[in-house]
């Protein structure tokens, strides 16, 4: 006979943390690398294998498994109300090239660690709870966009020169891009969205605090810029009659760091990458390409920036006798996470005697897209001197644990808030 979900007995749960931790270990030895990192690229064999091993624990948890024509991994642990619409947690377990092994897999393998603690508890809670393994999120974000209706359906917009095409990779971990559409999840469907993970970033760290209180997810902007000017002979051209380009986007890239160093806001600014042409050690560059990567919670904020930026390059290209070009590649929107999830999540940890801080991710998540779906909300536990996508990214077992018991007790709280009416039934049905 399964509890209810008010259930006096569910207050003093907890996971168990060294049967997650040993999890996290087994699924970061898939993809191990020579220098400690991981490499599980999305629709890799190793993926593959991960997933696989995932799928077998979910069903000894109580789930039963699907995988949607986006190729999302998706378990369901039954509701007491079945028709009801389903709370829901998750993340990836696709990583970069050489990455740690927390970076969305903690947020699955946690999320499945809560299943287990109900399931072995004999808990339901009165809605279902599904575990999502997004597909894809490192690079294209098929999964979680493909979910929210949000992915555009022309193959070649995914085509990159150093990864397979995208209908036959999604065919190999069980998805169907001629269907794609099919994976659309429809409003009202799920009741939340909430994801662990780690925070990426050293704030949590700095601040002393395990838990972190996701304030929202920022907007980015991706661009190329371009700066033209005239190759020349380094040995034989004035400096006063030169139309150095690289002279000019090195003064690009400093009007870069003021935008993101501007005390009006917690904004970030990067020029990640630069190639310069001819790119000769006699020879002034005649041409520099480089990016643009610009990051905030606000939109107005963003537009002031890339205002103030192109009135900067404007004055550059004057003075070095150049021309500057800003060329749009990327808007992801800046989406804040539900209040109440937020209240929820601060409560849970003030109840657990875990210290917060709030604060944004300045990282995209699959929670960034699920938020146009439902209502969101996030829980970062700290990295250790914030690195992360790289083979030293260590979280350590406490606070694994601590991240997870969280989670447990925000998905619990909020099956009550969202509550199982009969009309909240019957609107679900008719979905």
């Amino acid at each position: 006979m399964t509890q209810q979900c008010n259930s006096t007995e569910i207050a003093s749960l907890q996971v168990n943390g060294d049967r997650l931790n040993d999890t996290l270990k087994t699924i970061g030895a898939i993809g191990a690398l020579p220098n400690g990192g991981v490499r599980r690229l999305a629709f890799s064999l190793e993926d593959i294998q991960a997933r696989t091993i995932l799928q077998t624990w979910m069903e000894a948890a109580g789930m039963t498994t699907t995988i949607d024509t986006a190729g999302n991994l998706i378990g369901r642990y039954p509701g007491r109300f079945p028709h009801t619409p389903a709370l829901a947690t998750g993340s990836h377990l696709d990583t970069v090239p050489n990455a740690g092994i927390y970076d969305g897999t903690y947020g699955v393998l946690a999320g499945l660690e809560v299943v287990r603690t109900l399931h072995e508890n004999n808990i339901h809670l009165d809605h279902p709870l599904e575990l999502i393994v997004f597909a894809d999120e490192e690079r294209t974000m098929i999964g979680s966009k493909a979910m929210a209706g949000q992915a555009p359906l022309d193959p070649d917009y995914y085509a990159h020169p150093h990864y397979a095409p995208l209908p036959p990779s999604l065919a190999a971990i069980g998805g169907d891009w001629e269907r794609l559409t099919a994976s659309q999840r429809q409003p009202g469907s799920l009741a939340a969205f909430v994801e662990l993970h780690v925070e990426q970033g050293p704030v949590l760290e700095a601040a002393g605090g395990p838990i972190g209180l996701v304030t929202g997810i920022v907007g980015q902007r991706r661009y190329s810029i371009t700066v033209a000017g005239q190759a020349s002979h380094a040995g034989t051209t004035p400096m006063d009659m030169r139309q150095d380009a690289l002279v000019a986007a090195a003064q690009v890239i400093l009007a870069v760091n003021k935008i993101g160093t501007a005390d009006n806001g917690d904004q970030v600014a990067t020029v990640g990458s630069m190639k310069l042409s001819p790119n000769v050690v006699n020879t002034i560059p005649g041409q520099v390409e480089m990016t643009l990567d610009i990051r905030d919670l606000s939109n107005d904020r963003l537009d002031q920036m890339v205002a103030t930026l192109e009135q900067d390059m404007a004055a550059i290209a004057q003075a070095t006798q150049t021309r500057i070009h800003l060329q749009p590649k990327l808007r992801n929107e800046p989406v804040p996470v539900n209040s109440h999830i937020h209240s929820t999540i601060a409560q849970v940890c003030e109840d657990l005697g875990l210290p917060s801080t709030a604060l944004p991710s300045r990282a995209s998540h699959d929670a960034q897209i699920m938020a146009s779906l439902t209502d969101m909300g996030m829980i970062f536990v700290p990295s250790d001197d914030g690195i992360s996508h790289a083979e030293t990214e260590y979280t350590s077992p406490e606070h694994c644990t601590q991240g997870a018991n969280v989670l447990l007790h925000t998905l619990l709280r909020l099956d009550h808030h969202y509550g199982c009416t009969e009309e909240v039934v019957a609107a679900v049905s008719a979905i």
